[in-house]
């Protein structure tokens, strides 16, 4: 199963796709979305809707984990961010993905153990889990850490929606 994280931003949006067989991942592409300043707003969002979905056509994805976004103490800046989170919603769900979001703090905590973990430390992680990976931002970074989260968040999600119950064995403290 492929699945795709994406780390929304109005000026770079990282994103990074990984496959999952089992306990196994395996990088598979990733990629920083660098949107041109110098375009109006409807057009930076046009251009960044473009190149995700490309990006969603050449590597087919099954699900989209999304990194939800903080509010910022401006709010122009909150609002547009908020629309460039729209378009990284729309962008999966428009290719009929499903999308799952994720707060910040969960995603440092799958993958650092620790909710406040810095972008370095992330990003240790993620060369961690997915040797190899060539990665190419600290954004495409943190879209792969996402997708990471999924893949560990969605193995749970599916074992407690079938009903399997999870057992463990009593230890001599018990």
């Amino acid at each position: 199963m492929k699945l795709i994280g994406l780390d929304p931003g109005l000026r770079a949006t990282g994103w990074g796709i990984i496959d999952v067989d089992g306990n196994n991942l395996t990088h598979v592409a990733d990629g920083t979305v660098r949107v041109p300043t110098d375009l109006s707003l409807a057009d930076r969002l046009a251009h960044l809707f473009r190149v995700l979905g490309s990006a969603i056509e050449t590597y087919r994805p099954d699900e989209a984990a999304v990194e939800e976004t903080f509010v910022n103490r401006n709010p122009k800046s909150t609002l547009k961010l908020g629309q460039a989170r729209g378009v990284v919603l729309l962008a999966p769900a428009m290719a009929e993905i499903p999308v799952t979001e994720y707060p910040a703090n969960v995603i440092k905590k799958s993958l650092v153990g620790a909710g406040h973990a810095g972008k370095d430390q992330v990003a240790m992680m993620v060369k961690t889990l997915l040797p190899g990976a060539s990665i190419d931002s600290a954004d495409a970074a943190d879209a792969l850490g996402v997708a990471v989260c999924h893949a560990h968040h969605r193995r749970s999600r599916a074992r407690w929606e079938s009903g399997v119950q999870v057992v463990h064995a009593a230890t001599p403290a018990e």
